[in-house]
């Protein structure tokens, strides 16, 4: 079994496993390395990490308080499966987050805007590119790396704490059913007429924009799990 991290041997990094720990183990449940409904012991993530349980431990706290694992008294830990109902919540949820980052990325001053767009426009570049070259897997990294902008930009620390747990869970259930959707051409001009509404400073279309994207998305996977019968995510 191939281990999903390297630990470095310098005392900046010993300093760091916890850390180290948190974001492979986050890293490899978003990506379904570890697939929802999978149950491990500390021991045998510790061995895939390369690293002592300590640190393992300590990013296991942190993901259930995330959301992304329950830890099992003497039996390990769990990666949360999410439901079609779960996806549903989540869909509300972001869908009402990313509408208020939009309106307040279109409100900051012009040069903390045009710092935002250059991190939305690469990732919609990166998009197209990724969808040109028939690479879904680049794609949704660069689709996730566009709808996380929205929220490292737009000024309110409290919304994108909030936010980037339910990206991870958004992420995860794009990943499970990348190749069973229809091809996402869709994003690219919804992601363009967001950016459009930013750039110009007009809050309340970028607002509609964001919220329409991510209502349009649910509409599309929603129907899709009650139909394959898909339980977990």
């Amino acid at each position: 079994m191939s281990k999903l991290f390297t630990a470095r041997k310098s005392p900046q990094a010993n300093a760091s496993r916890g850390a180290d720990a948190y974001l492979a183990l986050k890293n490899a449940i978003r990506e379904t390395i570890f697939p929802p409904g999978q149950q491990a012991s500390e021991q045998e993530i510790a061995l895939r990490l390369g690293m002592s349980r300590t640190p393992v431990h300590e990013a296991l706290i942190r993901l259930q308080e995330d959301g992304l694992v329950r830890v099992l008294p003497k039996r390990g830990i769990l990666i949360v499966p999410l439901s079609p109902d779960d996806m549903r919540e989540v869909y509300q949820v972001i869908t009402a987050l990313e509408a208020t980052a939009a309106d307040l990325l279109a409100n900051l001053d012009p040069k903390a805007r045009k710092l935002a767009l250059v991190a939305l426009e690469t990732a919609s570049a990166e998009m197209k590119a990724a969808l040109a070259n028939d690479d879904l897997n680049v794609w949704a990294n660069a689709d996730d790396a566009f709808h996380r902008a929205l929220f490292d930009g737009c000024g309110n620390n409290r919304l994108a704490r909030m936010a980037y747990t339910i990206l991870d869970q958004s992420h995860r259930a794009r990943m499970v059913t990348l190749r069973l959707r229809q091809r996402p051409i869709s994003s690219e001009k919804e992601h363009l007429a967001i950016v459009s509404a930013i750039r110009s400073g007009n809050g309340d279309k970028a607002s509609v924009s964001a919220r329409a994207h991510r209502q349009r998305a649910a509409n599309e996977l929603l129907p899709l799990l009650v139909h394959l019968g898909m339980r977990v995510l």
